[in-house]
């Protein structure tokens, strides 16, 4: 088997400049700032991760925002030697993949990229969707060889763009890097979890004191945390394809819930659970831009005069109903995942009240918690959760710490469910 050709040094990645990718708004920075600074959401990426690697994976960051609900990827392009040829990142959806972006710089450059290597964050299509299988285009391209850090779990895919291209004379392989596969995975756990699971992956954020209070007594939460956490909670909101909350905060808070201060295209969908319409025409979530979508009890728009009159005056102010089994009064917030999942929504971004995020704890559809806790006591106030009051230790719910950093004067600390992962983990590796 050929041996891999050199990889990108870190002289190549601080003295080229990256070109301007097709689409407005998507101008690259200069080579020599941190690709994965795109994003923050990203964790810091192992020394085992070589520079080329870095590169695609700063890529598939830039697609953070703009490619919903197409997976989020990079390709860069090499020669025998190493050198850059082009690069790209996956546009809007129903626009060029990632590969064909990097094929086009290269072009543009005025490249030859016969004999080529392309190092792709995940496994090239193989289908006719909105856009021609990118395996196709690599091939009459010429390139020589292809390094993706992950199958594609995608019924239509799964395997099926790798073997087309060693049919095709390629050099194929899976990067062996475990901190490859975890930061690639971490770009698209949304992507995974909809093809894997059927539901998308749900983070839920919190902002809490030391004495774990998410508001006063009275209600009043703003702000626990500083600007700095407020911003950075942002680039979590950014990354989802949905953010949802319930009807009480709504009608307390009246939030946006909306993305400011980052860039991006597409403003992720609004989800309101409300199963008996109470969900106020004026809110201000409802105002563009973006989607809004209030989940409802089945039968509640029906269910009496006033509530039709709520359903009409909420379409009437640009929400979709979204009717979902709400036995016993409670909607049930599985079967609302997967209505989710089946309209596109990969990340799922929880900022809700103690009583909605006990329910999605208790169902155990909490994937990842996002915690933003200030330096300052409450006293008596509403909780992260409204769980309990168990009578042992031994009832309480676990999660693994996996990354802890100071935001301005505040702690960001994330944590996943155990096993949350393995599932996607092991889709990455076998069709």
């Amino acid at each position: 088997m050929a041996s891999d050709p050199a990889p990108l040094s870190a002289r190549d990645l601080s003295e080229r400049d990256l070109p301007g990718q097709d689409l407005p708004g998507q101008d690259l920075p200069e080579q020599g700032d941190p690709p994965a600074a795109a994003d923050p959401t990203l964790a810091d990426l192992p020394a085992d991760v070589s520079p080329v690697w870095v590169r695609a994976l700063g890529l598939a960051a830039r697609a953070i925002g703009l490619s919903e609900p197409n997976p989020r990827v990079g390709c860069v392009l090499t020669d025998r030697d190493g050198r850059l040829l082009g690069q790209g990142f996956t546009q809007q959806a129903g626009g060029p993949h990632a590969e064909v972006m990097a094929l086009r710089d290269a072009q543009r450059r005025g490249e030859s990229v016969n004999g080529a290597t392309a190092w792709v964050t995940l496994e090239p299509c193989a289908h006719h969707g909105r856009t021609p299988p990118c395996c196709d285009a690599l091939i009459a391209a010429g390139l020589g060889a292809v390094r993706a850090a992950s199958i594609d779990p995608f019924g239509a895919v799964a395997g099926e763009g790798l073997a087309r291209l060693r049919a095709a004379g390629l050099d194929v392989r899976l990067a062996p890097e475990p901190g490859v596969r975890a930061a690639a995975l971490a770009l698209n756990p949304g992507f995974f979890s909809r093809v894997v699971r059927g539901r998308p992956w749900v983070r839920m954020k919190v902002a809490v004191s030391l004495d774990g209070r998410t508001a006063l007594p009275n209600g009043a939460s703003q702000w626990i945390t500083g600007p700095q956490a407020r911003h950075d909670g942002h680039a979590f909101r950014r990354r989802a394809g949905a953010v949802l909350t319930g009807v009480g905060t709504v009608i307390d808070d009246d939030p946006r819930l909306d993305v400011r201060g980052w860039p991006g295209t597409v403003q992720p969908i609004r989800v309101v659970v409300d199963s008996s319409l109470r969900t106020p025409a004026t809110a201000r979530l409802l105002a563009p831009p973006g989607q809004v979508w209030v989940a409802h009890a089945q039968g509640a728009d029906a269910a009496s005069a006033g509530a039709a009159a709520a359903a009409d005056a909420l379409r009437q102010a640009g929400a979709l109903l979204l009717p979902v089994p709400a036995p016993g009064g409670k909607t049930d917030l599985a079967a609302l995942l997967q209505a989710l999942a089946r309209r596109g929504v990969n990340e799922l971004h929880v900022e809700a009240g103690e009583k909605l995020n006990a329910s999605f704890l208790r169902a155990g559809l909490v994937d990842e918690l996002l915690v933003y806790q200030a330096p300052r006591l409450l006293g008596a106030g509403a909780a992260l959760a409204a769980l309990g009051p168990w009578d042992s230790l031994a009832q309480a719910m676990t999660f693994e710490l996996t990354d802890h950093r100071r935001v301005g004067d505040d702690l960001r600390l994330r944590l996943l469910r155990p096993g949350a992962l393995a599932p996607l983990e092991q889709a990455m590796l076998a069709p």
